[in-house]
């Protein structure tokens, strides 16, 4: 129930240029959305590099409808890594396979995901593209997908993907992932999904997140850790210290405008900071479909507007 409300509210044409328009529309969009355009997302990013901070750039998007608009998609993405090249931000980009036209021909979106490895391939020095996890009927495809790019020729470091802990899959598709040295993003997950294929309460989630986050730390491969959950931050820094890891084996992620303190105080500590920063025009319908996915997060993107 509470999850069709979002999913209309996000459909509501009134209601979207009210919050656009409105202060706090202003203050939700300009707290966790960079803004609409390149220019928006090149400054935030600058920011947050001058902070000791990476960042991976998103433009928001996912589920095109045709052909062109994948192929817009791709190009603006293509403007991305050209901006992170010349403006030399230490940055690399995020993308739905949704957005690049999976559903609508998927030739066409390893046609253009492959252009978009490429050119971070390219890139002095070389980028990196981070194919992102989507609702579980997208799951395999996009792992299958991440596999074959990975084994392009050139391409082995310029690509990597997204695992959900929250998934009971989760631990095989690590293994498989890490057999053949692909870097993963690990976060907890945020759609809704049914019990047969993913833990349902906060504690199962977390045991299963420390599990694979302390396998992915020892395996030898730079891994990106996406939590805002202090206990298990102090997880990782206890396992890192026990391990004797290196800093710079591996870094935490944190969405730009949230828990912007603990953010800071990890980077005082010398450990590894990535914010991911979203931006684009459709930041209305995107963050009504976040708290419709999982209405938890209510509270959370509510709480999180009060913190610094």
């Amino acid at each position: 129930m509470l999850r069709a409300f979002f999913v209309h509210l996000s459909e509501n044409p009134t209601l979207r240029n009210f919050a656009e328009r409105s202060s706090i529309g202003q203050r939700v969009s300009g707290r966790f959305v960079a803004g609409t355009d390149i220019a928006d997302a090149v400054r935030a990013t600058q920011s947050v590099n001058r902070s000791g901070m990476a960042v991976t750039i998103d433009n928001l998007g996912e589920n095109v409808t045709n052909p062109d608009e994948a192929r817009q998609s791709a190009q603006l993405y293509h403007q991305i890594l050209d901006a992170i090249a010349a403006n030399h931000l230490n940055a690399n980009i995020s993308l739905k396979l949704t957005h690049m036209g999976l559903d609508v021909d998927e030739a066409l979106a390893r046609e253009l995901v492959g252009g978009l490895v490429a050119q971070a391939a390219s890139m002095n020095p070389p980028g990196f593209v981070r194919v992102d996890m989507e609702g579980s009927p997208y799951t395999q495809r996009t792992l299958d997908f991440v596999h074959e790019l990975h084994r392009t020729p050139g391409y082995g470091k310029s690509v990597g993907t997204v695992i959900q802990a929250y998934l009971r899959r989760s631990e095989s598709d690590v293994e498989k992932l890490l057999a053949e040295g692909i870097r993963i993003r690990l976060c907890k997950g945020a759609y809704k999904e049914p019990a047969t294929i993913a833990f349902e309460s906060k504690a199962e989630v977390d045991t299963n997140y420390i599990k694979l986050m302390k396998r992915l730390m020892t395996s030898g491969i730079y891994h990106g850790l996406a939590t805002h959950d202090e206990h298990i931050i102090r997880e990782a820094e206890a396992f890192a210290k026990s391990e004797k890891l290196a800093p710079e084996t591996f870094e935490f992620q944190m969405l730009y405008g949230i828990r912007r303190d603990l953010q800071q105080e990890l980077v005082r500590k010398g450990w590894r900071m990535r914010v991911y920063i979203p931006f684009g025009t459709e930041w209305y319908p995107y963050f009504m479909r976040r708290l419709g996915e999982r209405p938890a997060n209510v509270l959370f993107i509510a709480k999180n507007l009060l913190r610094a």
